[in-house]
């Protein structure tokens, strides 16, 4: 089959790879109909995180099942799913607890000796416990099949970052990052009911989106004149919940200027930088809450698939560029260079 490798920082490549095969009798085989680039691929792209040559990368997508181990009882072939971005086994404790991003038998798709998302067909360990059925009739509908995708990392995402920030009914929401996961940050807070989300962004085209998410208010301003211009929003106060959805020194920075006394930060940003931009004795003084990681998003997609499906909510806008799977090379340097949002990938 052919799929994405990296060999290099900057050199993404679509070969030949071996097929996928059941392993272990937990195992199942997935044939790819959606995948996509996400913002986190860019730091082994950039070189920023390690890859050893001839990796594979990529851990969004969603498809077929084309093949069950013997042990696979909730899956038959033929079944569309989606995958969220780390397999879990479904049985530990931190499985039934809900974290499943720490399960001591989960990994992370393109990791060492697994498929990455963006390729023809992935291995899928623990099918049981990782994957999640999705109606039949969606694999004929390009919209929806699009938004469900959104499930396999960026919705639940930005999901875990507004229960993170304590998001409530009636409450002021600001978001850091107009990238994807920013944006459904934005969709998370209006359907969790905040009254008012102030989305931080300077590209107007991603701030279209974060309105059409709904965003009541946006910031383009940086630095102290964004500062201000939050305040001068919520009375000089802050807003009482932050999503910080960038994972750099100084967006951690913002969100603690800009939350509120009492309020809390949801941090889904992958880290990167030298260092947090958490200042201990400011949180401590001002009684600031900070809460986030890595979203357990298996966790979350019984609960927010009901919503895709009946389009209480449409994550389907920040995939603004589609292309096939030999383009995918053409796909992250669109993203790098921030051409485009979220590239959708169609093998």
């Amino acid at each position: 089959m052919r799929a994405t490798v990296i060999h290099a920082p900057h050199d993404i490549r679509v070969e030949e790879v071996p097929d996928p095969a059941i392993r272990q009798p937990t195992d199942a085989v997935v044939r790819v109909l959606r995948a996509c680039i996400c913002g986190s691929d860019l730091w082994a792209y950039r070189g920023e995180s390690a890859r050893q040559p001839g990796q594979r990368i990529g851990h969004e997508f969603l498809g077929v099942v084309e093949e069950t181990g013997a042990g696979v009882g909730g899956f038959a072939v033929g079944d569309l799913v989606v995958a969220p971005f780390v397999w879990s086994d479904g049985t530990c404790a931190y499985c039934a607890e809900g974290l499943t991003t720490s399960c001591p038998e989960g990994g992370f798709w393109g990791s060492v000796g697994s498929d990455g998302g963006q390729g023809e067909a992935v291995r899928v360990p623990y099918a049981d416990g990782t994957l999640v059925k999705l109606p039949a009739a969606a694999a004929s509908d390009d919209r929806l099949l699009t938004a469900l995708l959104a499930l396999s990392d960026v919705l639940g995402t930005g999901h875990h970052a507004a229960l993170g920030a304590g998001v409530t009914k009636g409450s002021t929401v600001a978001v850091v990052g107009d990238g994807a996961v920013g944006l459904c940050g934005v969709l998370a807070a209006k359907r969790i009911g905040a009254e008012r989300i102030i989305a931080l962004g300077r590209h107007t085209a991603r701030t279209d989106i974060a309105r059409r998410f709904g965003a009541t208010d946006v910031v383009a301003e940086r630095g102290e004149a964004a500062l201000a211009a939050v305040r001068e929003l919520t009375r000089g106060e802050g807003a009482h919940s932050v999503i910080e959805a960038v994972g750099t020194e100084q967006s951690m920075r913002t969100a603690l200027d800009i939350v509120r006394d009492g309020g809390a930060i949801g941090y889904v940003g992958v880290p990167h930088g030298s260092a947090s931009g958490v200042d201990l004795g400011v949180m401590f003084d001002r009684n600031i809450a900070l809460r986030g990681g890595v979203a357990p998003v298996r966790t979350y997609i019984p609960e927010l698939l009901p919503d895709v499906l009946d389009g209480t909510i449409d994550p389907s806008p920040v995939f603004d560029l589609s292309i096939g799977l030999d383009e995918v090379p053409a796909g992250y340097r669109a993203m790098d260079g921030r051409t485009a949002l979220k590239v959708l990938i169609t093998p």
